[in-house]
């Protein structure tokens, strides 16, 4: 990949992907989504596609990852304001106050140099996924939140157990009773 390391400005200090925690003690971090470098070259794969704001770039990729991953808002606009510094993407702000970046030749060019690159990622990333609606993934990981933030704002009362409990098993008999496929060939 042309032109992705050695920097020693921030783009050096910029960990596109630096992993994600998994909610688990002590914070454990999940695998690298992105090699270093890769995320700028999806970002500029994705503005090439339309201009787009920061938002838009987020739900894309979640929606591309089938909701399995959402990139976070302080790695997107970091890296978003180091392609602009790069050259790489230009910004237009709108009158709501959204900013939508744009590539621009240079930006251009450098995509061209490392376009294999940036669609290997999305390609390696898509591979790994399960296959489940993005809908129910986002969900999934919402439960996972939900739980962990509840699970660490302080000890809950014998009352909010089973309170919390309760809710829980009733999602699991309303998500049991739905109708099934004939075939179920689902690895556990």
């Amino acid at each position: 990949m042309k032109h992705l390391g050695n920097h020693h400005d921030k783009s050096e200090s910029l960990r596109e992907m630096g992993g994600f925690n998994d909610g688990s003690p002590g914070g454990r971090r999940r695998k690298r989504m992105f090699d270093s470098g890769e995320f700028r070259v999806v970002l500029l794969l994705l503005i090439e596609e339309k201009p787009r704001h920061g938002y838009e770039l987020i739900k894309e990729l979640e929606d591309r990852l089938g909701g399995e991953y959402s990139p976070s808002p302080g790695v997107v606009y970091p890296t978003l304001t180091l392609l602009k510094d790069l050259g790489y993407v230009s910004v237009t702000q709108s009158a709501g106050g959204k900013k939508t970046f744009e590539l621009t030749g240079e930006g251009r060019t450098f995509l061209n140099e490392n376009r294999e690159v940036g669609q290997q990622a999305l390609q390696r990333i898509s591979e790994a996924t399960p296959d489940r609606p993005a809908p129910i993934n986002r969900a999934i990981e919402n439960l996972r939140t939900a739980m962990r933030m509840r699970l660490c704002s302080g000890p809950l009362s014998e009352q909010e157990v089973r309170r919390i409990a309760a809710i829980l098993d009733r999602a699991v008999q309303e998500i049991e009773s739905a109708p099934q496929p004939v075939s179920n060939d689902c690895k556990q």
